[in-house]
């Protein structure tokens, strides 16, 4: 959550997720056994939430309601992705955000020429009214 409210923009009140731009830039290492940890611990969360069949995602987020499992399996998962991105603990979430953004400087870092960012050319969809 620290790097989504750092990465991408509100709507009102409500902050908004843009899949290319929260998840696509995440800085994760590409290690394929720590990405079938996060993998394992990610599911555990989807299973935690479908265990009540009947609930909505409201009923998910009021604490009165919300199954044991579901925050268990959050904050393990927050715990495996903190510790991918450095072996000991976060003072706070500005220390996190800051450890995050070095890190994607340094996966980006190959992705540029002189100091010069490349540039991809975007495919443009024109929908017909």
């Amino acid at each position: 959550m620290a790097w989504m409210r750092a990465v991408t923009g509100r709507l009102e009140s409500r902050q908004v997720y843009p899949v290319g731009v929260v998840y696509n830039t995440f800085p994760l290492p590409r290690n394929d056994a720590d990405l079938s940890a996060l993998d394992r611990l990610a599911q555990a969360v989807l299973d935690a939430r479908a265990a009540p069949p009947a609930a909505i995602l409201a009923d998910l987020d009021n604490p009165d309601v919300t199954p044991v499992d579901l925050p268990r399996a959050h904050q393990a998962l927050d715990r495996a992705v903190d510790h991918l991105c450095r072996p000991r603990k976060f003072a706070s979430e500005c220390e996190r955000v800051e450890h995050l953004l070095a890190l994607y400087e340094r996966l980006r870092a190959p992705l540029t020429v002189s100091g010069e960012p490349q540039t991809r050319r975007m495919r443009v969809r024109r929908v017909r009214p």
